[in-house]
């Protein structure tokens, strides 16, 4: 079964009203990847999540909105960033032109065993041994079929 990490701006665009395209196909995918059991998130991308979510968007989750999110988030599988997965991210940040939290975030989904990480951050087509980023918010994704 493929698997596919989620990027924190995936999850906060189901909440950003200011975008309703991207909080459209953003739903799309997680209603998709969580019906086929493929979804893959991280401790990073809850913590991300909240920060962004109750801060970062111009129209603001409130904070006990954005923990509900969270705890629903929780819920799906996760990989746990430990002291191994900081120090594998700080090799990759090192070795590429990658700030800290994308290599931690790439580190996370090939520990997970993703094949394909859903990013609008990261560089589109881009590949990390045999996992492939894409932008889902582009075009349509390439990565899952429509069913």
């Amino acid at each position: 079964m493929k698997r596919v990490f989620l990027d924190t701006n995936v999850l906060v665009y189901l909440f950003d009203r200011d975008e309703p395209a991207k909080q459209t196909e953003a739903a799309r995918l997680l209603r998709r990847l969580t019906e086929d059991g493929s979804v893959l998130l991280s401790t990073q991308v809850l913590q991300e999540f909240y920060a962004v979510a109750t801060g970062k968007l111009r129209r603001p989750l409130a904070p006990r909105e954005a923990k509900e999110a969270v705890e629903a988030f929780s819920a799906l599988p996760l990989v746990t960033v430990t002291p191994e997965v900081v120090v594998a991210a700080v090799e990759l940040h090192l070795s590429e032109t990658l700030s800290l939290w994308d290599a931690l975030i790439i580190r996370s989904a090939l520990v997970g065993g993703a094949d394909l990480l859903y990013s609008e951050d990261l560089q589109h087509g881009r590949r990390f041994g045999e996992l492939l980023i894409e932008n889902p918010f582009l075009a349509a994704p390439k990565g899952i079929e429509d069913k």
